[in-house]
This record gives C-alpha cells, sequence and structure tokens, in this order.
C-alpha cells in the first residue's frame, strides 16, 4: 500500500515562523481523504494531519462480524467507486478495510500520521495557527474531517457497578469469545447494539438487552433492498433545509437492520421469541437493581411503526408510478410484552458483562473558534462556519444523509474543495 507519508517529526524552532500551508485537512478518515482528492486535483498544496493512522476507525473500532448496513453499489468514494462482482451484497469488516486500502493508494494524500492536534485558532492576519504534537503550522484555510464520534458516553451509574462484571464500549467488543461466561447486558439499541445484540444471541449467549428509542427499516420489500428503493425515491438527495426536521434531523438516531448474511431485518420481537430478554431504557443502578423505564411496548410499537410508514412512502411510489412489484404488507408485531419490566438483579441474572452502546459525544475541545452551539455541535451551512476559511466535513446530516458515509462524502467534499479554490490564500489574509 502506497501512501505519501511525511514521517519526519516536524519541530519549530524557538521564534521561527510556523509552517506555512494553504490548507490543513484535520483527520485521515474517508472524510479527510475524499477533501483530499479534490483538493489534489485542483493543484491545491495542503497536508492530512491524522492522530493514528489513516482510516483508523475503521480499522480498530468494528466488530469482528461487522458488515455494512448499505448495499456495496453505495460504496462511491471519490475516483474510488466499488467495483466487485456483489453490488447488491454488503462487504464484511476485511473487505471494507481493503477497500479502504485501495482508496488510500489512489489518493496518495501528503498526510501526517500519529499527529494530533491540540489546537486550531485564528490568527491576528487571517488564517489559522495549527499546534501540532509535531509542531505548529499556520494555514489560510483548515477542513475538520475528524468526524463527530469521539467520546463514548458511559452514563455516571457505571461507578457503581459491581466491580465482578465486566464493562465495555460498543467500539471495544470484538466477538462473544472474547467475553467471560454468563448472561450479558446490551445496553442500546440502536444500529450498534442491535447488531452486537444480534451477535451475541447467535452465538447462544444469554442476552439482556435495554431497548431505546432507535427507529427500524425492513431490509427487503416488494422485491427489491429498501436502500433501492429509497435511492430511486430521490431521498438520498434530499438537503438538510429541505427535510421535514430541518437540522433536527441530525439528532436521530440510525435505523437498525443488518448486512449480516446477505442481508435481513433485525426485529427484536422475534429475538425475544428466542429467549432475548428485552427490557426498555436502562435509568439507574441502586440497591443492587438495574432500573429500566416501562416504555419497551411504547419503544417496539414507535420502531415498527417508522418500519411501516417507510414501506407505505414505497408502496405510494410504487403505485404512482405502475411499477410492477410483489404485493404490499404490514409489519404485525410476532411478540409483545405481557408487562413493564423495570427492576433486575444482576447478579441474580448471571450478567458478566455490560456493553455500552449508546452512542459518542463530539469533542471539539481543541478548536478555539467560536462557531458551536450549546451542545457543543458545529454551527454550519453545508459544512460552511460562519469563521472565513473553516470548514467541517463527513458529519452526519452535514448536507444529505450520505453525509458521514461511502455514499455522500463525494458531492460534499467536491463542494468544499471548490469553495476552498474560490477562496484563496489572498482573500484569506485579507478576512
Amino acid at each position: 500500500m502506497t501512501r505519501n507519508s511525511i514521517d519526519t517529526p516536524v519541530k519549530t524552532p524557538v521564534h521561527a515562523e510556523p509552517r506555512h500551508l494553504p490548507v490543513i485537512v484535520v483527520g485521515g478518515g474517508q472524510a479527510g481523504l475524499s477533501v483530499s482528492y479534490y483538493l489534489k486535483q485542483a493543484g491545491i498544496e495542503h497536508l492530512v494531519l491524522e492522530k493514528h493512522t489513516l482510516t483508523h476507525t475503521w480499522r480498530t473500532q468494528r466488530w469482528d462480524a461487522f458488515c455494512l448496513v448499505t448495499p456495496n453499489w453505495q460504496c462511491a468514494l471519490p475516483g474510488h467507486p466499488y467495483r466487485g462482482d456483489d453490488p447488491h451484497g454488503f462487504m464484511r469488516k476485511d473487505e471494507i478495510i481493503a477497500y479502504l486500502d485501495g482508496f488510500i493508494q489512489s489518493v496518495a494524500a501528503p498526510v501526517l500520521e500519529h499527529t494530533a492536534v491540540l489546537s486550531v485558532r485564528p490568527r491576528p492576519q487571517g488564517g489559522y495557527l495549527v499546534t501540532t504534537s509535531r509542531g505548529v503550522f499556520s494555514a489560510d484555510q483548515v477542513v475538520v474531517a475528524s468526524g463527530g464520534y469521539h467520546t463514548p458516553i458511559v452514563p455516571r451509574m457505571a461507578e457503581r457497578l459491581p466491580a465482578s462484571i465486566r464493562q465495555i464500549q460498543s467500539a471495544d467488543y470484538r466477538n462473544p469469545q472474547d467475553l467471560p461466561d454468563g448472561a450479558v447486558l446490551v445496553v442500546g439499541s440502536g444500529q450498534s447494539g442491535a447488531q452486537i445484540a444480534e451477535d451475541l444471541h447467535l452465538a447462544g449467549r444469554k442476552v439482556v438487552l435495554a431497548v431505546g428509542e432507535a427507529p427500524r427499516c425492513a431490509r427487503f420489500y416488494r422485491g427489491r433492498d429498501v436502500v433501492d428503493w429509497l435511492a430511486d425515491m430521490k431521498y438520498y438527495d434530499l438537503p438538510v433545509t429541505e427535510h421535514p426536521l430541518r437540522e433536527g434531523v441530525r439528532d436521530n438516531t440510525n435505523h437498525y437492520v443488518t448486512g449480516r448474511d446477505g442481508g435481513r431485518d433485525i426485529d427484536l420481537r422475534k429475538f425475544a421469541t428466542e429467549g432475548m430478554q428485552l427490557y426498555g431504557v436502562l435509568e439507574d443502578y441502586r440497591d443492587g437493581q438495574l432500573h429500566f423505564a416501562p416504555n419497551l411496548r411504547q419503544s417496539l410499537d414507535d420502531a415498527d411503526a417508522t418500519y411501516n410508514r417507510i414501506n407505505a412512502s414505497i408502496d405510494k411510489f410504487i403505485a404512482e408510478r405502475g411499477i410492477e412489484a410483489p404485493p404490499a404488507s404490514i409489519y404485525t408485531p410476532v411478540w409483545t410484552p405481557e408487562s413493564e419490566r423495570t427492576t433486575l438483579d444482576p447478579r441474580a441474572a448471571g450478567i458478566s458483562t455490560i456493553i455500552w452502546s449508546i452512542g459518542f459525544r463530539p469533542d471539539f475541545s481543541w478548536l478555539e473558534v467560536p462557531v458551536f452551539n450549546g451542545r457543543g455541535y458545529p454551527g454550519h451551512e453545508r459544512g460552511v462556519t460562519a469563521h472565513a476559511g473553516l470548514y467541517f466535513l463527513g458529519l452526519p446530516w452535514l448536507h444529505t444523509w450520505g453525509s458521514g458515509r461511502f455514499s455522500g462524502i463525494a458531492r460534499d467534499a467536491e463542494y468544499l474543495a471548490g469553495l476552498i479554490a474560490a477562496y484563496g490564500p489572498d482573500a484569506a489574509l485579507a478576512a
């Protein structure tokens, strides 16, 4: 694998001017590499700074059986579309890494790996000062492409749980065999939590799942992958400014579904009929008991309502265009909780492991530019902030549904690269 990597440590002598670049890109994942692709095409000098190694997260924060939940044809990184023989399949972890390795090689980005960005702040004369673990740089423009999933969320109640229970975050889960014998409590039923619960369930482990408010969708409906239908319906081209929720859609939890074994629904009710124990949202641990909200029935009903609503929108599309397709259907529950169980003694239940799968918080504490709202999320319009020459790329719903995915990052990166080229260093210094 060829990388245009700069390995010599950068040391800025006292009183020396920092090394200057027209553009610095923070983050060497698919977002940073995508904008590098277009900057290279435009002949714009730049440098990608990566705290670890390129596409590090894909290699280190995915479980062994991980696979894409969107079909392979949606892998459309710039200049590097999916070229395999299974466009409607779902790449597994090793195939995803091979795909990314090919992208890294094709882009050949100028990159400094193992370089942590410690601060980015405006310079009085214009542009930005970028302090890193390997020296100080200045830049006319900065693209923040480090994603929005930085700090795993673990509630403070975790501190009070028995020391005998092993606790890990979803990013650290690898496979059922790595966990101690005993039951496993998975907290959170978003995309990762639901798939990890399934992975454990298929391995024959006793699973207790604290179900959240995540919606779900069908894998296949009326003869096609739901993703194919939604693509034809132009859902993936819908900008956030035209979405009914507007910017509120950025707070939505992803629908749970899987591409495992060729793709299928994840039906938590079916798992319950097979022995998985379902509870509502985990709220607390006290007096030796786990305490859950009495909202399991509502969460399951709401998830199914979303499932049926998406399918109904496909029905309408088919009817309006006179498309020949298998008949419509409505999901009906295969299991309903008889009552809401609100407490559980983890020792009596034999729980040996808790997997926290309740998401991540963004951490942009190193970015010393006032562009954030009260929840630490950057204010921007299609990645462009109110501060001249500062951009974000790769965030969920930055512009469309695919902004944080392989499917839509190219469009966003090309757009920002065009603005960067039009802006120019002279304009930056005059700002």
